[in-house]
């Protein structure tokens, strides 16, 4: 997989690049957990992501935030790493102007600033939000959430508690427009360690490939 250094705000931004030979295939970018916590663009989850979105046919980007790896920068809580997003995404769509469906996928604290890119970038078509910390950050920017999306969470998550999920979900079901799908795979831990990483992707790949079959946002 190539690795590639795209500009960033602060500096060089370090990914993983993974084109597909249609010049019109869909993209999608990839937002890894935490900086501060360990988070990287290698994280298991953001790792089968990635590759389950490129196994659908999409051409993948997945990247470090500022300061993680080879990206330069350092943690600005937030409002730098959506501004590293929002570069990666102008940079994955000037590899592929030709195409015509945008997703954006996040994990943990990448499902935050995935969902605040989702308010900036009307042309993002849908969106995975993967173990969403409702407990930790505020969501009411989604007012109103613009594009349909699926929310998955483990039952056993103790880092983000499956109860402020529920809340988060329920807030967006009043929304007129778009429809989100809410998952929760039982048993399952904030990593969704073991059998439920399967779950986890079968799951995603159910609801992207039912999405690119309809016309509706």
């Amino acid at each position: 997989m190539p690795e590639v250094i795209f500009p960033g705000p602060e500096g060089r931004l370090e990914g993983r690049y993974h084109p597909q030979p249609e010049r019109d295939a869909p993209i999608a970018i990839v937002l890894h957990p935490h900086p501060q916590f360990g988070g990287t663009m290698n994280n298991k989850v953001v790792y089968n992501l990635h590759y389950t979105f490129y196994n659908m046919g999409f051409t993948v980007l997945r990247f470090n935030f500022r300061g993680v790896g080879r990206s330069q920068g350092e943690y600005d809580q937030g409002v730098g790493e959506l501004s590293d997003a929002a570069s990666a995404l102008d940079y994955l769509q000037s590899m592929n102007q030709n195409s015509k469906h945008c997703w954006v996928a996040g994990f943990s604290f990448g499902a935050w600033i995935g969902m605040q890119l989702l308010m900036r970038r009307p042309e993002i078509t849908g969106f995975v939000s993967v173990s969403p910390p409702a407990n930790m950050y505020d969501f009411s920017f989604l007012a109103p959430c613009p594009s349909s999306g699926l929310i998955i969470n483990g039952t056993a998550d103790r880092v983000a508690p499956p109860a402020d999920t529920t809340t988060l979900v329920g807030k967006l079901h009043e929304q007129k427009g778009i429809t989100i799908t809410h998952q929760e795979v039982q048993g399952a831990g904030h990593f969704f360690e073991n059998e439920h990483m399967d779950t986890l992707t079968g799951s995603v790949t159910d609801y992207v490939k039912r999405r690119l079959t309809e016309t509706t946002r």
